[in-house]
């Protein structure tokens, strides 16, 4: 296995993560906005369910860029 493919098993791990993050945006933009909390009722799923669609996606592409800083040059 190499190393961009253990990064992307790790991007399970970051998944939760981004999620928690990209639900939190959302769900504090719609009750900071008066229009949006007025429906609450329907942003707040629709919030959910994006916030699922948008950190699988997020994550897969995180991954790999945060384990560059340990990447080594090869030895010559």
């Amino acid at each position: 296995m190499d190393s961009d493919n253990r990064a992307r098993l790790r991007a399970a791990l970051i998944w939760c993560m981004v999620n928690a993050v990209v639900f939190g945006i959302g769900v504090i933009l719609v009750v900071s906005v008066p229009a949006l909390m007025a429906h609450a009722f329907f942003w707040i799923p629709a919030v959910v369910v994006s916030s699922l669609a948008i950190s699988a996606p997020l994550s897969w592409f995180i991954a790999p860029w945060m384990m560059m800083r340990f990447r080594r040059p090869p030895i010559i």
